[in-house]
């Protein structure tokens, strides 16, 4: 196992829709087990393949229920289908996301409050997942990586301009630009 250079924006493979796996080979189970480690030394939530330059429909994640039980999985081209999303502007205290590709800073972003996944394991078998809050918000954010869509795109006009200048200023927002989970400091 590895850890891999995490796409900072900009980056092509974060701005366009990653492309189905046909199939679950040895080299799909590697790139499984680095995206965690990858994902655990960020340290984040949720990783998408797109994120270490893959252009795979795959995606790990972490939390930790309302039981305080751990959960840890992979989704292998998920489907999506969320519940209305309550309109009005986010709350900047409940509603604030970051993105390990956009890393050290975190905006408000309005998402559904539930959500259900169905995709395929590691094993190949058939996953079904429902969550809402904050589990719903990193299955939302995940899977917007797998369209080409980082969170940054969803915002409103004065937050995407904040975001514009803070790209400009750490030299993100072109090709080939990463960091290293456990090398590099990207705190804001």
């Amino acid at each position: 196992m590895a850890v891999l250079p995490i796409r900072i924006m900009g980056d092509p493979v974060l701005h366009s829709p990653a492309s189905p796996v046909e199939e679950i080979t040895d080299d799909i189970r590697a790139l499984v087990a680095d995206m965690f480690e990858t994902m655990d030394a960020a340290p984040g939530v949720g990783l998408a393949a797109p994120q270490v330059g893959v252009p795979l429909r795959i995606y790990t994640y972490a939390y930790v229920d309302d039981d305080d039980q751990p959960w840890r999985g992979v989704l292998i081209n998920p489907e999506l289908w969320i519940a209305p999303i309550e309109p009005g502007d986010p709350d900047p205290d409940l509603e604030s996301e970051g993105c390990l590709s956009f890393p050290g800073e975190r905006f408000p972003l309005r998402r559904s409050e539930r959500v259900r996944l169905t995709a395929t394991d590691l094993e190949g078998r058939p996953v079904t997942i429902d969550v809402d809050g904050w589990r719903a918000r990193i299955m939302q954010h995940e899977f917007d990586h797998l369209d080409g869509v980082l969170y940054v795109d969803r915002l409103s006009d004065g937050d995407w301009k904040t975001v514009q200048k803070i790209a400009r200023k750490r030299g993100w927002g072109r090709a080939g630009v990463s960091w290293m989970p456990g090398v590099d400091d990207l705190e804001g």
